[in-house]
């Protein structure tokens, strides 16, 4: 068996399960998850429409490549979304299935596997970066997100020797489970270290479309426009269908930057079969070229965080994110208790799930940027979201009074 499997430590949710094994919650209460990051909105009819009007592409073996029709559809989005100038789609995009396994094959890419080879990971972070780096033959390196900095990564607290070791960069803006966005200084200060030091940046902006304020997020490739960064160097963006659309279960995203780069990923993907199916792809085109469901998804979240947030703000110290579906709580602000205390006694007491924010986070330099904090995620509708959050404002409160 292969030996770096054993690095790999349980998902989030499984560690969720055994923290609540010997619970039976509170039966006077139906069941509420704010736990896992899955949108429950209703996937758009028209999607539904065009996957079901192309199963005829089931009788044909897709390319690893995609599509010409797929990959222009996708460049026109970007060119479109981000003020991008004109991008070769058969150079610079490439579909994949979903951004997730995406992410973890790139490591299997980039990396040269060696005993000082680095993957430099933001923390809390998605654990896909984590097991992406122990299986492609290095060690995570963990920088640790600061929250006078909106929860961006410290990178000036990385230690001069840890640099030159650094093969690829993870960064998710806007951020799991932060909600932050990188601002154009950060993503200068990220470009001129991939300059001096030549590690790749794989930027995760799967929660690109989903934010509360009237301008959207800056992306990694838009910065790097901005910048003067032609060819986007050693920069890959991914991006994905399922938060944007809610179509989880499509496995439909991109990759989009460094053409040489994604030269060297396809062909890694046309041995490991990493192909979409057509039905899939045209479904994607139909979904990529729609902008008005992704602007009726975002007022869903909007209305939602708009009665949420105020109401947790009573009892946690919890702030509207930049974008993103989840909210980032601190749970001591009245008494102290620990995360994962915190989310077994709301779980007994009033059947609603949280997952703790230690979970997300591994502990690094000192500390564990999570501990003490929770990760909702409001993706269900708003009147489950209000009856969640009412639950825990009494909760909590009933804490604070014993």
């Amino acid at each position: 068996m292969n030996s770096l499997l054993d690095n790999l430590q349980p998902y989030p949710f499984e560690r969720l399960r055994q923290l609540f094994s010997d619970i039976k919650p509170n039966p006077a209460y139906q069941a509420i998850s704010l736990g896992i990051g899955e949108p429950k909105h209703p996937t758009p009819a028209f999607i539904q429409q065009s996957l079901a009007d192309n199963l005829n592409g089931l009788a044909s073996y897709p390319t690893t490549a995609g599509t010409d029709a797929l990959r222009a559809t996708i460049a026109g989005w970007l060119e479109r979304r981000y003020g991008l100038p004109k991008l070769d789609p058969a150079t610079q995009i490439l579909p994949v299935n979903g951004s997730r396994e995406a992410l973890f094959a790139l490591a299997q890419t980039v990396v040269t596997p060696s005993a000082n080879a680095l993957v430099l990971c933001p923390n809390p972070f998605y654990q896909i970066y984590e097991g992406a780096a122990y299986l492609a033959g290095a060690q995570p390196y963990f920088v640790n997100s600061d929250p006078s900095r909106n929860f961006a990564p410290d990178y000036k607290s990385v230690p001069a020797d840890i640099w030159p070791r650094v093969q690829l960069l993870y960064i998710c803006s806007p951020g799991n489970p932060t909600g932050a966005v990188l601002s154009l200084d950060d993503w200068k200060e990220l470009f001129d270290l991939s300059d001096r030091y030549g590690f790749v940046i794989a930027a995760d902006e799967c929660y690109s479309e989903i934010y509360f304020k009237t301008e959207a997020p800056l992306g990694g490739l838009e910065a790097a426009n901005k910048l003067g960064r032609t060819g986007y160097p050693r920069l890959i963006g991914f991006s994905s269908l399922s938060k944007r659309s809610n179509v989880p279960g499509m496995r439909s995203g991109f990759v989009a930057g460094d053409a040489e780069i994604l030269k060297k990923f396809l062909l890694y993907r046309t041995y490991h079969g990493s192909a979409m199916s057509p039905s899939i792809q045209s479904a994607s085109i139909a979904a990529w070229n729609d902008e008005r469901h992704v602007v009726e998804n975002r007022e869903k979240y909007r209305a939602k965080f708009s009665q949420v947030t105020p109401m947790l703000q009573q009892v946690l110290d919890v702030e509207l994110p930049d974008a993103g579906f989840y909210l980032w709580a601190k749970v001591d602000k009245l008494f102290a208790i620990s995360d994962t205390e915190y989310a077994r006694r709301l779980y007994a007491e009033y059947n609603v799930t949280v997952l703790p924010g230690s979970y997300l986070a591994r502990d690094a330099h000192g500390i564990n940027p999570g501990r003490n904090r929770i990760r909702m995620a409001l993706v269900a509708e708003v009147d489950e979201c209000v009856e969640a959050a009412r639950r825990i404002v009494a909760f909590t409160q009933n804490l604070a009074s014993h």
